[in-house]
Protein backbone atom coordinates (compact mmCIF):
# COMPACT_ATOMS: atom_id res chain seq x y z
CA UNK A 1 0.00 0.00 0.00
CA UNK A 2 1.50 3.38 -0.72
CA UNK A 3 1.86 5.75 1.75
CA UNK A 4 1.95 9.72 0.92
CA UNK A 5 5.21 11.43 3.16
CA UNK A 6 6.50 14.45 2.52
CA UNK A 7 9.18 14.70 0.07
CA UNK A 8 12.71 15.98 1.54
CA UNK A 9 14.44 18.22 -0.85
CA UNK A 10 18.44 16.98 -0.82
CA UNK A 11 19.40 20.18 -2.26
CA UNK A 12 22.32 21.76 -0.45
CA UNK A 13 21.25 24.87 1.88
CA UNK A 14 17.57 23.31 1.96
CA UNK A 15 15.88 22.83 5.18
CA UNK A 16 12.17 22.52 4.85
CA UNK A 17 9.88 19.75 4.25
CA UNK A 18 8.17 20.74 0.72
CA UNK A 19 4.41 20.24 1.74
CA UNK A 20 1.15 21.00 -0.41
CA UNK A 21 -1.16 23.95 1.12
CA UNK A 22 -4.27 22.59 0.82
CA UNK A 23 -6.03 26.26 1.62
CA UNK A 24 -4.43 27.39 -1.90
CA UNK A 25 -5.67 24.45 -3.86
CA UNK A 26 -9.88 25.27 -1.98
CA UNK A 27 -8.72 29.04 -2.36
CA UNK A 28 -8.33 27.96 -6.15
CA UNK A 29 -10.96 25.56 -6.69
CA UNK A 30 -13.70 27.74 -4.87
CA UNK A 31 -12.89 30.63 -7.34
CA UNK A 32 -12.91 28.57 -10.62
CA UNK A 33 -15.98 26.93 -9.04
CA UNK A 34 -17.94 30.39 -8.10
CA UNK A 35 -16.96 31.97 -12.02
CA UNK A 36 -18.56 28.78 -13.77
CA UNK A 37 -21.61 29.74 -11.48
CA UNK A 38 -21.69 33.14 -12.57
CA UNK A 39 -21.56 32.67 -15.90
CA UNK A 40 -22.91 29.19 -16.71
CA UNK A 41 -22.74 30.51 -20.56
CA UNK A 42 -18.82 30.91 -20.09
CA UNK A 43 -16.73 28.43 -21.94
CA UNK A 44 -14.59 25.88 -19.55
CA UNK A 45 -11.33 26.29 -21.56
CA UNK A 46 -10.51 22.97 -19.62
CA UNK A 47 -13.61 20.72 -20.47
CA UNK A 48 -12.47 21.51 -25.01
CA UNK A 49 -8.99 20.35 -24.85
CA UNK A 50 -10.43 17.42 -26.71
CA UNK A 51 -13.11 17.93 -28.99
CA UNK A 52 -15.21 16.38 -31.34
CA UNK A 53 -15.61 17.54 -34.84
CA UNK A 54 -19.03 18.93 -35.99
CA UNK A 55 -20.94 16.70 -38.72
CA UNK A 56 -19.24 13.40 -37.91
CA UNK A 57 -21.77 10.72 -38.53
CA UNK A 58 -23.19 8.48 -35.91
CA UNK A 59 -21.33 4.97 -37.14
CA UNK A 60 -18.15 6.50 -37.25
CA UNK A 61 -18.71 7.98 -33.66
CA UNK A 62 -20.00 4.42 -32.81
CA UNK A 63 -17.08 3.00 -33.78
CA UNK A 64 -14.91 4.87 -32.24
CA UNK A 65 -16.60 4.48 -29.04
CA UNK A 66 -16.69 0.77 -29.16
CA UNK A 67 -12.94 0.63 -30.17
CA UNK A 68 -12.38 3.26 -27.08
CA UNK A 69 -14.45 0.18 -24.83
CA UNK A 70 -12.14 -2.17 -25.72
CA UNK A 71 -9.31 -0.50 -25.13
CA UNK A 72 -10.38 0.13 -21.45
CA UNK A 73 -11.59 -3.57 -21.14
CA UNK A 74 -8.05 -4.93 -21.85
CA UNK A 75 -6.77 -2.11 -19.88
CA UNK A 76 -8.95 -2.88 -17.04
CA UNK A 77 -8.32 -6.74 -17.28
CA UNK A 78 -4.66 -6.33 -17.38
CA UNK A 79 -4.89 -4.13 -13.94
CA UNK A 80 -7.36 -6.52 -12.53
CA UNK A 81 -4.78 -9.34 -12.58
CA UNK A 82 -2.21 -7.40 -11.18
CA UNK A 83 -4.42 -6.39 -7.70
CA UNK A 84 -5.89 -8.29 -4.69
CA UNK A 85 -8.42 -7.79 -3.01
CA UNK A 86 -10.75 -5.08 -2.95
CA UNK A 87 -8.98 -3.61 -5.60
CA UNK A 88 -9.24 -6.14 -7.90
CA UNK A 89 -12.81 -6.17 -7.20
CA UNK A 90 -13.22 -2.09 -8.05
CA UNK A 91 -10.83 -3.17 -11.31
CA UNK A 92 -13.58 -6.12 -12.30
CA UNK A 93 -16.57 -4.21 -11.92
CA UNK A 94 -14.86 -1.11 -14.07
CA UNK A 95 -13.74 -4.39 -16.66
CA UNK A 96 -17.66 -5.44 -16.41
CA UNK A 97 -18.82 -2.11 -17.57
CA UNK A 98 -16.59 -1.43 -20.03
CA UNK A 99 -18.04 -4.91 -21.40
CA UNK A 100 -21.35 -4.28 -21.01
CA UNK A 101 -20.78 -0.51 -22.77
CA UNK A 102 -19.05 -2.21 -25.81
CA UNK A 103 -21.92 -4.52 -26.26
CA UNK A 104 -24.92 -1.69 -25.84
CA UNK A 105 -22.81 0.22 -28.59
CA UNK A 106 -22.26 -2.74 -30.99
CA UNK A 107 -25.60 -3.75 -31.12
CA UNK A 108 -26.68 -0.06 -32.30
CA UNK A 109 -23.94 -0.47 -34.46
CA UNK A 110 -25.56 -3.54 -35.57
CA UNK A 111 -28.87 -1.92 -35.78
CA UNK A 112 -27.84 1.06 -38.06
CA UNK A 113 -26.66 -2.03 -40.60
CA UNK A 114 -29.57 -3.43 -41.02
CA UNK A 115 -32.23 -1.13 -43.70
CA UNK A 116 -34.73 -1.20 -41.16
CA UNK A 117 -32.46 -0.55 -37.66
CA UNK A 118 -35.01 -2.72 -36.29
CA UNK A 119 -33.00 -5.79 -33.98
CA UNK A 120 -33.66 -9.38 -35.26
CA UNK A 121 -36.07 -11.44 -32.93
CA UNK A 122 -35.05 -14.12 -31.06
CA UNK A 123 -35.46 -17.37 -32.18
CA UNK A 124 -37.88 -19.12 -30.25
CA UNK A 125 -36.02 -22.30 -29.56
CA UNK A 126 -33.58 -19.80 -28.35
CA UNK A 127 -32.70 -19.98 -24.09
CA UNK A 128 -32.77 -16.28 -23.83
CA UNK A 129 -35.71 -14.60 -21.97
Amino acid sequence: MKTNTPHVSTSPGATSVDTVDLSKICEFSGRTVSAHLRHPGRIDPVSHVFTIIPNVDTESLLCHASETLASLDAMSSDLAYELEGSRRNVALAINQLAVLGELLVNRVLDNLERSDGIPEAVPKNSSYK
